[in-house]
């Protein structure tokens, strides 16, 4: 459908050719543009039905008082059904450390929440393919479950800025919620326009640079560049992915053309791992919240642990 609406689009109505560089470009950008916002709409759409009462503050309590290891997969897979970027997470980071929540539990939902989403997995399932997407859903679980054990090891606690242990949030008195179906499709639209609203723009900007690199970048160069998926290929690949800044669904369309060029599967995670949750500007306000030694900690818990992944991937490519 999809398909069949850019080439009318592009082809039949633009009268471009379909083996020039520009009707390539073209023809992909209207695809993926299409193709993305539909299915993410409808994702967001339906997964706010039912995420009516999952409120912040909800995910919070609902963390509090939980065992150690049972709180640790709780968090992992709340990071994965919440629907917080990178930097949104950081609040609620503060919130966990409020509630008394171990910090090592903590830092697996602030890994795991930006990375893995329902809406990301079925948006990477129908552009690229299941496959990948349970490699990509596999190694973020485990990036983040790990992470939280390693930074644990290394007493966090003292590098967490004074401010936060102080915050004392006040009991707020119990409102009875509106379950209506029409107050959660009412939510389910508001969740519509504003995750699509925040994040329209990355998705044009990575589907721009896909199509670019689709229509115009020979796939020699593009292999030539990417390396053979070795490890100064996944390192640059990771170094390339921490100065940018985008959700999940936006850094989908340059996954796909970078796999379409040959690139290794194993560097192209690692790609999209180090832009989803090790961004330049969530590094800028986590340390509003967290001091430097922490900080750098956690920098390079998740940069080695995405080069790991990376280089594992590209081993195991014969097999996959």
């Amino acid at each position: 459908m999809f398909d069949a609406f850019a080439t009318l689009l592009v082809y039949d109505l633009a009268g471009l050719a379909r083996d020039t560089p520009l009707g390539a470009a073209l023809h992909f950008f209207v695809m993926d543009v299409a193709k993305i916002l539909v299915l993410l709409t409808l994702v967001i759409y339906a997964m706010g039905l039912l995420r009516a009462l999952l409120k912040p503050e909800k995910v919070r309590e609902f963390m509090r008082n939980r065992g150690n290891l049972q709180g640790r997969f709780m968090a992992v897979g709340l990071g994965a059904v919440t629907p917080f970027c990178s930097c949104s997470s950081i609040p609620l980071f503060i919130g966990f450390v409020e509630a008394g929540i171990p910090l090592g539990v903590t830092f697996s939902f602030l890994i795991a929440s930006p990375m893995i989403s329902e809406v990301a997995v079925v948006v990477l399932a129908s552009v690229i393919g299941w496959k990948f997407t349970v490699l990509y859903v596999v190694a973020g679980i485990f990036v983040a479950l790990i992470g939280g054990f390693v930074l644990e090891r290394f007493k966090p606690e003292r590098w967490v800025e004074d401010y936060v242990w102080k915050i004392h949030m006040g009991e707020t008195a119990a409102i009875e919620e509106d379950t209506s179906l029409r107050a959660r499709h009412d939510y389910a639209v508001a969740q519509v326009r504003e995750i699509v609203g925040r994040i329209w723009k990355f998705i044009l900007i990575g589907v721009g640079v896909g199509a670019f690199i689709h229509g115009y970048v020979p796939a020699e160069f593009v292999a030539k560049i990417a390396g053979d998926g070795g490890v100064l290929s996944v390192v640059g690949a990771v170094l390339v992915g921490v100065p940018l800044y985008s959700d999940a669904v936006g850094i989908i369309p340059i996954a796909e053309v970078l796999l379409q060029k040959g690139v290794p599967i194993g560097t192209v995670l690692a790609f999209m791992m180090a832009v989803t949750a090790l961004s330049l500007p969530e590094l800028i306000i986590l340390k509003k919240v967290v001091k430097v030694p922490l900080l750098a900690l956690f920098t390079a818990y998740l940069s080695i642990a995405f080069i790991i992944v990376g280089l594992l991937f590209n081993a195991l490519k014969g097999v996959l």
